[in-house]
């Protein structure tokens, strides 16, 4: 028995085979993957952090120079793919699942509020947490949220989101808006119904008075603008 696990523990303490010649290095492909990753996430906010998963792919021909991307339709947000390929005489391409985190601080409610009632600063707390697995649209600015009217009853603790509230500034479905097209030399305007909430400078589909849609952005509380 003892034979049997001096056996099995240098057998464990064996180096790991490298890789055969010509062939492309698993960990090279990794190693180029997060980097490219991190480089990408430099600027958002908060504390980023970036993994990648190790890639098992075999017999991949040697590569000189690996060229990493962001596949189409992936974020640089939660979990996440990242494609590298070689151009090479031998060309492959792999992808490897990563997740890139977002340490940040955002708020939630610090008690139960009714719909139509304003917030004040009392009414949040800051948390602080990885972003990308909460709602898009959460605050993360109490200018956000200060000032502004609850759309529908906000339980305690809950993130808040932009969604859920109306600033004194922005539109809410079914009010009646301005809509203006401004070009050179002239301005036209007419009245539509928004069909959504949105805050200034978000983007918002209005129903014209005859029927069609437009999509228009927020300037102020009663007025959109059509982007010619």
């Amino acid at each position: 028995a003892s034979t049997a696990s001096a056996t099995a523990a240098q057998a464990a303490a064996a180096p790991q085979p490298a890789t055969p010649p010509g062939q492309q290095d698993p960990d090279a492909i990794r190693r180029t993957a997060l980097a490219f990753l991190q480089q990408q996430v430099a600027g958002l906010p908060g504390k980023t952090t970036a993994t990648v998963a190790a890639a098992f792919p075999r017999g991949l021909a040697a590569c000189t120079t690996l060229e990493p991307f962001l596949p189409t339709g992936a974020r640089l947000w939660g979990r996440t793919t990242v494609g590298v390929r070689c151009a090479g005489e031998r060309p492959w391409t792999v992808y490897l699942q990563a997740k890139v985190a977002v340490q940040a601080t955002y708020y939630v409610a610090a008690r139960q509020i009714a719909p139509g009632e304003p917030l004040t600063a009392a009414d949040l707390v800051a948390r602080d947490g990885d972003l990308t697995v909460l709602p898009l649209a959460v605050i993360t600015d109490p200018a956000q949220a200060v000032g502004a009217t609850a759309l529908a009853r906000i339980s305690a603790g809950l993130p808040l989101r932009q969604d859920m509230l109306k600033s004194a500034a922005s539109v809410s479905a079914g009010q009646t808006v301005r809509v203006v097209a401004a070009g050179p030399g002239f301005t036209i305007s007419a009245e539509g119904s928004a069909l959504a909430n949105a805050a200034p400078g978000q983007s918002v589909r209005v129903r014209m008075a005859a029927g069609q849609i437009v999509t228009a952005i927020v300037k102020d509380a009663g007025t959109v603008e059509i982007p010619l």
